[in-house]
């Protein structure tokens, strides 16, 4: 157990007893002084003059928060610098971030949503960042877009901040799921679980059901089964929650179990999935298989998809795996969409 013990020197451990590289530790190193910074804006409010809403519409179509784009600056300024980075590409970013003229390249590929939930920002309801460090193609050393296609099994490590009454720093470097507390007194992040894990069952939830009639027979299958509750086939009752933030929901279900469902619709035959594998998919689906859970579009591994776009939207079913694998079931059951 090693309860208590900082960021810093649960990285150095991980170096003697792992060969975690010295510049992923320092990537990882870099991330979390961006989130404390991050952390202390969110913090602020309306204080810090941060709330509402820019002019800018990013590469996703949506008006971009100040908070948002405040948070995206402080990421890549924390990292550009460093050397252990080779370029970065963000959910607010239309296209890939390349080093200063005369940085040195590093190793690494991050990409990250530097806000995930900006929705909730202005009425102060949980938020996070969400963040993936993948491996630079070999000899590469000015990278492109297409050095940023990799399937999420190539990440080297995976993680997630939660900014609410505490900022929570959760991550994978492949070996289990870490969590740490930010101690604001000290301005260190604090190890207090080094083995998150997520039972094969669950009885709780998360889905946007105003979404129901969009949904795909599969899932809609799935929520009647667990509304039914004990009078249904599923035989239990189940709690439904949504906060409207993919982190916030996904931290719930690492921390106590369950499943968050954000599944293909049918408004769009153009978009395969609202969230984008890069920036949510990859790193939530490799936190929740390193918890012990699965994560699935509803018919193929989340893991094994080979991104087309570095925007690429995906279905994402993720969390305990008796459930995800019986929505996989009633998958197999239903015709493939039309692409």
């Amino acid at each position: 157990m090693r309860h208590g013990i900082t960021l810093s020197a649960f990285l150095q451990q991980e170096q003697r007893l792992h060969d975690l590289s010295a510049d992923l530790a320092g990537v990882i190193d870099d991330m979390a002084r961006a989130i404390k910074q991050i952390a202390h804006h969110v913090s602020l409010g309306a204080l810090g003059g941060v709330l509402g809403n820019t002019d800018a519409i990013n590469i996703q179509g949506e008006v971009q928060k100040k908070l948002d784009v405040e948070a995206n600056d402080i990421i890549l300024r924390c990292h550009e610098t460093s050397g252990r980075v080779a370029a970065m590409a963000s959910e607010e970013m239309d296209s890939i971030y390349l080093l200063p003229i005369g940085e040195r390249r590093g190793d690494y590929l991050l990409v990250f949503d530097p806000l995930d939930g900006s929705t909730n920002i202005d009425i102060n309801l949980s938020i996070g960042t969400i963040f993936s460090v993948l491996p630079c193609p070999r000899g590469v050393t000015e990278p492109r877009e297409s050095d940023f296609l990799q399937p999420g099994r190539n990440q080297c490590c995976a993680g997630y901040a939660l900014y609410g009454q505490a900022t929570i720093l959760v991550l994978t470097l492949g070996r289990g799921v870490v969590s740490f507390t930010l101690d604001r007194a000290v301005g260190e992040f604090i190890l207090v679980q080094d083995s998150l894990h997520i039972d094969t069952e669950g009885h709780e939830y998360a889905i946007n059901t105003s979404n129901w009639r969009f949904w795909e027979p599969p899932i809609q299958r799935y929520i009647e089964e667990c509304h039914a509750g004990t009078t249904g086939p599923r035989g239990k009752n189940f709690n439904m929650r949504w906060m409207g933030a993919m982190v916030a929901d996904c931290h719930r279900v690492l921390s106590r179990g369950g499943i968050f469902l954000y599944p293909r619709d049918l408004r769009d035959p153009t978009k395969p999935g609202k969230l984008r594998q890069l920036y949510e998919a990859n790193p939530m689906a490799l936190l929740a298989e390193q918890a012990g859970g699965v994560a699935s579009t509803g018919r193929q591994a989340i893991l094994d998809l080979l991104p087309k776009t570095l925007h690429q939207r995906i279905p994402v079913i993720l969390g305990a795996s008796e459930e995800v694998r019986l929505i996989e079931n009633y998958y197999r059951d239903h015709p493939i969409h039309p692409e």
